[in-house]
């Protein structure tokens, strides 16, 4: 290795910071320019100092912050819309916290029409900056060739989810960890990253630290003890170091002040959507005159049971003997109301009153149903740590996950979110939620799911014919 890879790197780095600090400047005198023209004078005085670079400055950092908790700063790591809608988002909020801002400050309400104008213009803005930065970035760096060193037969769909992503990750060449020590070195050093996928603990170790000694950027998929490790604490007691991990979920003050958070915002959500609320429920009782709500027993805090809430999207009976039978996308069971909350996940805004009634939070695991923990639980008994905390409206598994996204995945985000919680953590994904709603992929069904099956196994029979897969 000569060490471009690491400059590299660090440059890429770099630049991703200096890209956002250089809209988040515009944007800053975006809105000085609307603050001066929309605002001052009236109510506002004119500010012959350095007022209105304080102004500027709080704008600024409140866009960076918003902005940066979003995801909305991650170029050429996310694609244009998600990005997009990350942005747009941040900076609604911000301008509605801004626009707060100069009513305390005029102590009077002030006309909004100018910071409504300032959204357009900032999405505007937003979208130019993101088409730019784009283009940059994928003249300026090209993905790495990598090499996936794979365990079982089912770590190889990992390519597949990777080729979906080409532009980033570029897995040209795939080799069983069951090959000899040599033939994995000589794959290694050809590449200039290294994926591990399944591999047992002791090989693994090994190739971490080779890859490490050589400044060979790996990529490793977390076994459930890496991820509990992830969240331990660290203890120097004595001259040996020692890890902590307490394994109990929150603790007791994080619960309250989670709790808390939780009515705030639910009591607010409920008057917000109230009228979408009303409307939705008049539907569906207008179209067959049957029940507005779909009750179903799930599994929250403890192993729980209660009955969470949904809008009716399906016909009456339609899981007849309560077996659960998932919709397909041209399902005939989904009423012509439910073709249109589903997609838009408006069926899911009764559970504001399981958050209301302490069966849910906003942000959790999302609570699964009671036979369908007793299946997981026994083909994966670690299944059941997700119940440490109460099931969530929204969640790691939700906002970087799928619809058909395996159980053991699932587990996997979850116990990332339960063994990293804090309530920063909760306030982001909530603001990663709204882009998830926008976002078509996290709504992949089972048909996509079976095809990728498919795919998985012929990928694997390719792979037992040759020592080496080469996709070059």
């Amino acid at each position: 290795m000569d060490g471009r890879q690491k400059l590299s790197a660090d440059t890429k780095t770099m630049v991703r910071f200096l890209e956002g600090l250089v809209e988040v400047a515009v944007l800053s005198v975006l809105y000085y320019f609307f603050w001066k023209y929309g605002h001052e004078g009236d109510p506002f005085p004119a500010y012959p100092g350095n007022g209105k670079y304080v102004l500027m400055g709080l704008y600024g950092l409140l866009s960076w912050l918003f902005i940066k908790n979003s995801d909305g700063f991650q170029f050429g790591n996310l694609r244009r819309l998600d990005l997009a809608i990350a942005q747009g988002v941040a900076m609604l909020i911000v301008n509605t916290v801004t626009y707060f801002q100069l009513c305390l400050i005029s102590n009077r309400m002030v006309t909004p029409i100018p910071l409504l104008v300032l959204c357009a213009a900032d999405l505007f803005v937003c979208t130019a900056f993101i088409c730019i930065y784009e283009v940059l970035y994928r003249r300026l760096y090209a993905a790495h060739r990598m090499v996936m060193i794979y365990g079982r037969d089912e770590a190889v769909g990992m390519k597949l989810k990777l080729d979906t992503r080409k532009e980033r990750y570029n897995v040209r060449r795939m080799i069983s960890a069951n090959e000899p020590w040599d033939k994995l070195t000589k794959e290694i050093d050809a590449a200039e990253s290294v994926i591990v996928n399944d591999v047992p603990a002791e090989l693994r170790n090994d190739i971490l630290k080779y890859c490490y000694k050589n400044q060979i950027r790996i990529y490793m998929v977390p076994k459930i003890t890496d991820i509990l490790i992830r969240g331990a604490r660290n203890i120097t007691a004595v001259d040996t170091p020692m890890l902590l991990v307490k394994g109990i979920g929150l603790t007791i003050g994080q619960r309250f002040f989670k709790r808390l958070i939780d009515l705030v915002l639910s009591l607010l959500a409920m008057v917000i959507t109230s009228p979408i609320l009303l409307v939705t429920a008049l539907a569906i009782k207008l179209e067959d005159h049957g029940p507005v709500f779909y009750r179903q027993k799930r599994v929250t805090r403890g192993g729980r049971e209660f009955n969470i809430l949904k809008f009716r999207s399906m016909i009456v009976d339609a899981e007849k003997e309560g077996h659960s039978i998932p919709a397909t996308g041209q399902d005939p069971r989904i009423t012509r109301v439910g073709r249109i909350i589903r997609p838009t996940r408006i069926d899911e805004l009764p559970q504001i009153l399981n958050i209301l009634r302490g069966d849910m939070s906003i942000v959790g695991p999302r609570p699964e149903r009671v036979e369908h923990v007793e299946s997981y639980s026994r083909e994966l008994p670690e299944f059941a740590y997700r119940v440490k905390v109460k099931g969530g409206l929204t969640g790691y598994a939700q906002i970087y996950g799928k619809y058909n996204t395996s159980a053991y995945d699932k587990l996997r985000l979850d116990l990332m979110y339960i063994e990293n919680y804090s309530l920063l953590l909760d306030i982001k994904l909530m603001l990663l939620t709204v882009r998830v709603l926008f976002s078509k992929s996290s709504t992949e069904g089972f048909e996509v799911a079976r095809e990728n099956e498919k795919k998985q196994e012929e990928l694997a029979e390719q792979l037992k014919s040759n020592d080496v897969l080469r996709d070059e």
